[in-house]
């Protein structure tokens, strides 16, 4: 399992980058694909992720709808067309992090 401090630096171009994959999510499914993906190296449960997605839903990057799911209310999140592009630019300004990353430990 991987330090919570290191995921929640990336949290964000993440969950932008899985909702563009995969258009709508609610917190448990973006937690369960984040876990799945990661072989269960990044284990979050859903209110490490919300103060994230709401920060996003406020700076118009992400819209979220409220339904009915087994009874109980679920929001799901999507992109906004200004958060297609954000999420763009943010998974690639990440990628080049990443990379500088590497390159300083390689060093």
């Amino acid at each position: 399992m991987l330090s919570n401090d290191l995921v929640r630096g990336s949290l964000r171009p993440v969950i932008l980058k899985l909702l563009q994959d995969s258009g709508r999510m609610c917190g448990y499914e973006i937690t369960c694909r984040m876990r799945q993906l990661s072989g269960d190296r990044i284990l979050l449960s859903e209110g490490a992720i919300y103060p994230v997605l709401h920060k996003m839903v406020d700076e118009k990057i992400l819209v979220a709808e409220t339904e009915i799911f087994a009874k109980r209310e679920r929001r799901y999140y999507s992109l906004t067309d200004s958060g297609r592009s954000k999420a763009t630019e943010n998974v690639a300004e990440f990628r080049r992090f990443i990379e500088t990353l590497n390159h300083l430990l390689e060093a």
